[in-house]
């Protein structure tokens, strides 16, 4: 949606010297016209310029008639909850911040029986696993048929959660069976044996006359003081000194990361061990394992190929998720592109450069975490199913089961999360199909959600800033599409129940620049701006007309507006589906000279 910047009308007096924050507040109200009362009542109290912003919510129950006392389960602790009744009255309180003020105000429409119902039902399944493909409008044997769709896709009944790698933080059996570990991969690395699986060339004894047997002819009667010599003994002292000099010199590392140097070996070794339920000796043989594949394979020569970058739109990072883990998404619907796949799959050759490709990434990827004892050394994956080619393809699925063995013995506890968006029908034969070959402690790591549920899923572990906008997010920090905000700047998130208008006021106390960017996952609402001056017998300015916005329309909007006296920006979403809508939204403030 292209960017609008209207001009207010002439500017009052110049601002103070405090350069005051606008004050924000979020309201929803019935699509229906509210009483004249309820809105005089929800402007007073917020008309500064005063005392500093202070945050008040305002929510209408859905009742005609709700208790005095009714507080949403959902408001912070700082927020202020009254009945509109009370809040004529109500008088700002000052505090030290002078951060934006909110106010929410949700006054829904009553809602047809069987919708409730419906909606009910839905909200009742867990959203990190339900995949939810069901229309506003299905029948009912419909959504039966999508609840039980629901309980086939699989669910873990444990959520995994990555434990510590501070040896401080371990259990005495975790500590003891790091030290054992050790122990093997200092003896390995003393007979330089833990690469290479044959010993040391031994160096060549020398030739020694055999002894005669038969007694000498003569006998010297006098016996001389002699020195004894054992060439044999002797070469062999000269080759323990040997080996132990050049295994003083040998450095055997792994992720760039040489083992017993340091305490990041130790996070090392504690992936190998958590991958082998701490099982020291099965540890021991899978950390040889990785060596010599990583050896056989030409791990470090990987590193500095040029593989080209046809692939980069499938497998690419960005952002970060709430821990601080970095967020890999890998986009197999890109495989729907017939050259592309051929070019990637269509004999044995090109399936090697692809898993060449896939591992090359995997490793620098590696190579930016922080094996430090409390640092984030894992990654967060996202799998994006939609449009996949599926198991059909015979390629893709031989690729796919390849590099699924390979990871998985050679990349041990490098994932925190797996979640998997945008879940097929298909996509439950093939789990069930790879899912022996899986660990436990793996499949508690996987999250499911079908295209409906997608974009809640993700939020849940990523901030909507850091979320991609093709997957429901504003982030936009690899393109120059919007250069007025970036993955820093916080969104804000608000919940739109079915039958009710969202409105967020922006209280300007000073002249100014205001720039905002708006979206809601899916649209299928109305969205509209203006700005409505203090001044008396003033007329508002009308930034957005309220526009009926569809899935297929801009996904996020985007608009600013040059304030040039005391008033404030309405923006109002009406949401008159039947589903609960996720609006997210963000401004800044520029100054007037900018």
């Amino acid at each position: 949606m292209a960017d609008s910047t209207p001009d207010a009308v002439p500017p009052l007096a110049p601002p103070s010297s405090e350069h005051r924050a606008p004050t924000v507040i979020e309201k929803q109200e019935p699509l229906s016209p509210a009483p004249e009362e309820t809105s005089a009542a929800v402007v007073s109290g917020s008309s500064p310029p005063g005392p500093p912003p202070t945050v008040v919510s305002v929510k209408k129950s859905e009742k005609e008639d709700p208790p005095p006392s009714a507080v949403g389960e959902s408001e912070l602790p700082a927020l202020t909850t009254q009945r509109e009744e009370s809040v004529k009255e109500a008088e700002p309180v000052v505090t030290e911040s002078v951060a934006p003020q909110v106010l929410e105000k949700e006054e829904p429409l009553p809602q047809p029986a069987e919708a409730a119902e419906k909606s009910e039902v839905k909200e009742k399944y867990d959203v990190s696993f339900a995949v939810d493909t069901t229309k506003s409008h299905t029948p009912q044997n419909d959504d039966d048929h999508q609840v039980q769709q629901e309980h086939k896709i699989p669910q873990n009944l444990v959520s995994f959660k990555e434990e510590s790698n501070k040896v401080a933080d371990l259990s005495n059996s975790e500590r003891k069976a790091l030290e054992e570990l050790m122990q093997l991969v200092q003896e390995a690395l003393d007979d330089n044996n833990l690469v290479t699986s044959t010993p040391p060339p031994a160096i060549a004894k020398q030739d020694v006359p055999a002894k005669s047997t038969e007694p000498s002819s003569k006998e010297s009667s006098k016996t001389e003081p002699t020195i004894e010599e054992n060439p044999v003994k002797e070469a062999e002292e000269v080759a323990k000194e040997a080996a132990k000099v050049g295994v003083s010199s040998v450095e055997v590392s792994i992720w760039g990361v040489p083992l017993l140097k340091d305490d990041r070996s130790d996070v090392i070794l504690l992936k190998f061990l958590r991958a082998r339920d701490f099982k020291v000796k099965d540890a021991f043989v899978m950390l040889k394992n990785t060596l010599r594949w990583r050896k056989e394979f030409g791990i470090d020569a990987l590193l500095h190929e040029d593989l080209g970058d046809d692939l980069e739109k499938v497998v690419f990072m960005h952002g970060f998720d709430r821990e601080g883990h970095p967020v890999c998404y890998n986009v197999f619907g890109e495989f729907q592109n017939k050259e592309l796949y051929q070019k990637t799959f269509s004999d044995e050759e090109k399936r090697t450069k692809f898993l060449r490709w896939r591992i090359q990434f995997l490793e620098k990827s590696i190579r930016k975490l922080d094996f430090s004892p409390g640092g984030v050394c894992t990654i967060f994956q996202v799998n994006d199913l939609k449009n996949s080619p599926g198991p059909a393809k015979r390629e893709l699925r031989v690729a796919t089961n390849q590099a699924l063995h390979l990871l998985q013995d050679n990349y041990p506890e490098f994932v925190a999360k797996q979640v998997f968006i945008n879940v097929p029908w298909w996509y439950l034969a093939f789990y069930t199909m790879i899912s022996p070959f899986l660990t436990q402690r793996t499949k508690s790591k996987f999250v499911f959600a079908g295209p409906a549920k997608s974009a809640d899923t993700l939020f849940k572990y990523i901030s909507p800033e850091q979320v991609p906008i093709q997957y429901g997010g504003l982030s936009v920090d690899y393109c120059d599409c919007n250069p007025e905000f970036s993955i820093s700047d916080p969104v804000t998130e608000v919940n739109i129940k079915p039958g009710t208008k969202q409105t967020v006021e922006i209280i300007i106390y000073e002249k100014c620049v205001i720039v905002w960017e708006l979206r809601v996952v899916g649209w299928e609402v109305r969205y509209g701006a203006e700005f409505v001056p203090n001044a008396e017998n003033a007329y508002a300015i009308i930034i957005q007309k309220s526009t009926k916005l569809s899935p297929t329309d801009e996904p996020v909007a985007h608009n600013s507006f040059k304030v040039g006296e005391l008033g404030k920006i309405l923006l109002t979403v009406d949401n008159p589906t039947s589903k609960k809508k996720r609006l997210l939204y963000r401004f800044k403030i520029k100054s007037f000279s900018e």
